[in-house]
């Protein structure tokens, strides 16, 4: 497992892009994809509650549990020895504050150096009590998909003068607080870019625009391993579908043609 020793502040994987290479985040679900990443020199791991979907099937994020969050963390907390893992606090997992600190420690325990929470002033009272705790805390501002029932659809944020203000508020607020780093997903590209210029922690974003201070993709976007759906701004840079595909389909016609 990667060593946790590192705080927000000093670790290497978190930094303002400045004269640095941008942050490369990506999600992993499992120790071999963990390893894999980890070894190829991936900075941040993200232990992502989009495994409801692309791993169990599901319609959305929103049933995703604790205890599903807590298996695949030390899943990949057994398999990255250097990359600095984020693991999602899921919905109805930081409901209050004392649930928030207590689900928070719970993935701290299962290897994780930080937790993901969305929203911003909504939920601070949540976001001071895991931080009291003295556990490290990313935000997530944006499009939130913990909330993709309530709204009826994906939608892309900060599109109004309304909308873009309430993000960048947040976002203020969310440093003052004290989280290491911030995810803005499907932000327009405009405002996502004014928050990374304006703040001093990173931003780190998804469908928000290449001006963060690091970029974060599903695992399964980029070596096109859910082909069922692809994110318009995830460039895919393998199939692993069709090999998987392809492979079987020749192990079943070797089974075909043994005579064993």
């Amino acid at each position: 497992m990667s060593d946790p020793s590192h705080g927000p502040n000093t670790h290497p994987a978190l930094h303002k892009r400045g004269d640095s290479a941008p942050i490369a985040a990506l999600t992993a679900y499992d120790y071999p994809t963990a390893r894999l990443l980890d070894e190829a020199g991936i900075d941040v791991l993200l232990v992502g509650d989009s495994l409801g979907m692309v791993v169990l099937g599901m319609e959305d994020t929103i049933d995703v549990t604790l205890q599903d969050m807590l298996r695949h963390t030390a899943a990949v907390a057994r398999g990255a020895k250097r990359a600095f893992i984020i693991a999602d606090l899921p919905a109805g997992s930081y409901d209050s504050a004392e649930q928030a600190r207590s689900s928070a420690k719970q993935l701290i325990d299962a290897g994780a150096h930080a937790v993901k929470l969305e929203g911003g002033a909504l939920i601070e009272d949540q976001i001071r009590a895991i931080l009291d705790a003295k556990i490290n805390v990313v935000g997530h501002l944006g499009m939130l998909p913990q909330h993709v029932r309530e709204e009826g659809r994906y939608r892309k944020k900060g599109m109004t003068k309304q909308g873009a203000a309430r993000i960048i508020s947040d976002a203020k607020l969310l440093e003052r607080l004290g989280v290491s780093a911030i995810v803005l997903e499907s932000v327009k590209k405009s405002v996502a870019a004014e928050i990374t210029e304006t703040l001093t922690i990173p931003t780190i974003g998804i469908g928000s625009g290449d001006q963060c201070d690091g970029q974060i993709r599903v695992i399964h976007d980029i070596i096109g391993l859910f082909p069922w759906f692809k994110p318009p701004f995830a460039e895919q840079f393998n199939d692993l579908a069709s090999l998987i595909s392809d492979s079987t389909k020749k192990y079943i016609e070797s089974i075909n043609k043994s005579d064993v």
